[in-house]
């Protein structure tokens, strides 16, 4: 995130005051950073207030965020509208920025159950908001459904380091092993059940009940499937043919995809989520290594024709596309570089910085200018 706030600066060539936690720690990452000025950003990180592992009630430690000195033109807090920091930053905006222009930011493409006091606080953010920018399609929809008229750009939160994630030398998987890989939460919606039953159909097939030890699959990531994913495995017999790995940082999680022949994501939707976009396709995209996804969600806009979809939870049809990219080296050179054109054209970070910093100028300007001094 450090790295998009210094691409916003540059391109609005004028001062960005950035606020974010001072400290983090989900299932998949963890820092702490208490930088005062990045690339010549100035930057303010705030302590946090609540379960962590509840986005949606976290708080900043602060009742201001420095909006008063600092007379913002454009507010930017990229939180859900369902959150209680989108809650506080409105807030704040209203008694110490009243002009300056507020957006908001989702991810959400379901309308799960929401109790009384959530759909309030929906209710007072987006009222406040003059923007919300998409991370899919399917959450410009739910906020149309939800009777929102203001803008809703489809610009994703979060673009690929292309610095981190590039092509390297790669093996070609006909010369030996062949790695499959997945990199994600270790949780029942991700649907690793799915690829697990699907790579071991694959490793068993036309080898007269020995394992195919050249097909390997590598899954990395943290969780509370964590066991039953690895009881799976053993149960499947494909023990030796698959590794697990715990969570790594970006720049470890770019070797790793290096090493890789093909990305699956096979996430499958419940009651009150579906994929919402996939960032893991994109990294990989960026690696020109093949991806395939299942239909959950966002994953086939993110693909678009770059990469193969299966009907999720559907072992056969994953098993199939599998098929289909190990068997074809035209294919998977061909999807390799479909992919990474597209991340190039649609999801690096500097494209993503572009189209940010365009939207704000469109709506400062087409809404009356907003408060007299800095971003």
């Amino acid at each position: 995130m450090h790295r998009k706030v210094a691409l916003l600066h540059q391109q609005e060539n004028d001062i960005v005051r950035y606020i974010y936690p001072l400290a983090w720690h989900d299932e998949l990452s963890e820092y702490r950073d208490s930088a005062a000025v990045v690339d010549g950003v100035e930057c303010a990180p705030v302590q946090l207030i609540g379960p962590q592992t509840d986005p949606h009630r976290v708080m900043y430690r602060t009742l201001g965020f420095g909006m008063r000195a600092f007379h913002p033109h454009v507010v930017h807090v990229e939180e859900e509208p369902d959150s209680l920091a989108a809650l506080q930053v409105a807030l704040s905006r209203r008694l110490s920025a009243p002009r300056s222009r507020l957006i908001l930011n989702t991810w959400q493409n379901i309308d799960r159950p929401k109790n009384a006091l959530v759909k309030a606080v929906i209710r007072f953010s987006l009222a406040e908001s003059s923007a919300v920018m998409c991370a899919n399609s399917e959450a410009v929809h739910l906020l149309q459904l939800w009777g929102y008229v203001k803008p809703t750009p489809l610009i994703p939160a979060i673009g690929v380091d292309t610095r981190l994630f590039y092509p390297g030398q790669q093996q070609d998987m006909d010369a030996g092993i062949v790695n499959v890989i997945y990199i994600g939460r270790f949780v029942p919606e991700k649907g690793i059940d799915t690829l697990i039953a699907s790579m071991a159909s694959l490793i068993h097939a036309g080898n007269g009940g020995r394992l195919n030890g050249n097909l390997r699959l590598r899954l990395i990531g943290n969780g509370p499937y964590l066991n039953m994913l690895k009881q799976q495995v053993e149960d499947a017999g494909i023990t030796s043919c698959v590794e697990f790995l715990a969570s790594m940082p970006p720049a470890g999680v770019a070797e790793v995809l290096r090493q890789s022949h093909i990305l699956v994501l096979p996430s499958r939707t419940t009651d009150t989520w579906k994929e919402q976009f996939g960032r893991v396709l994109t990294e990989a995209m960026a690696c020109k290594i093949p991806v395939i996804g299942s239909d959950s969600g966002a994953i086939p806009e993110v693909i678009g024709d770059a990469g193969l979809t299966f009907q999720e939870g559907n072992v056969g049809d994953l098993a199939l596309k599998l098929s289909t990219l190990l068997h074809s080296p035209d294919m998977r050179t061909n999807l390799a570089g479909q992919g990474h054109s597209r991340v190039n054209q649609h999801y690096t970070q500097e494209r993503i910085a572009t189209q940010t910093v365009e939207f704000y100028r469109h709506l400062v300007t087409s809404t009356g200018g907003g408060e007299q001094g800095e971003r």
